[in-house]
């Protein structure tokens, strides 16, 4: 099977992305996860155990408005349905959650907390 190579390039920054989020107290909870209706890239806990689910996106340069302005609506529709899928097996109380996003728009990297709310999942 050969792998694609932006597939390659993303797993390689989603590693780096998570990295830059471990060096700031935040633990993994789980890379990738993936449903019918959309998939997680991060799944962290920051240090007053709220649960972040995290997009990774990066870009060239900054041109057509950068990796931030790629996260679209429907890409965070997507990513609230997952994290509702994800949240639908949570065992216990549910946890306190938000979304950030860590993106790279060449060697810019910008971790952006509560990036979009839950309002539509």
């Amino acid at each position: 099977m050969m792998i694609c190579n932006t597939h390659v390039k993303g797993a390689s920054f989603e590693t780096r992305a998570l990295h830059y989020l471990q060096a700031r107290a935040l633990k993994c909870v789980a890379r990738n996860v993936r449903f019918r209706c959309g998939e997680i890239d991060l799944v962290m806990r920051d240090a007053s155990s709220v649960l972040v689910f995290v997009e990774v996106r990066a870009r060239a340069g900054s041109h057509y408005g950068g990796a931030l302005a790629s996260i679209d609506q429907a890409k965070r529709a997507r990513i609230q349905r997952a994290a509702h899928a994800y949240l639908s097996g949570w065992r216990g109380p549910l946890p306190a959650c938000r979304f950030d996003t860590v993106t790279f728009d060449g060697a810019q990297v910008v971790w952006l907390r509560n990036a979009f709310s839950a309002d539509t999942v």
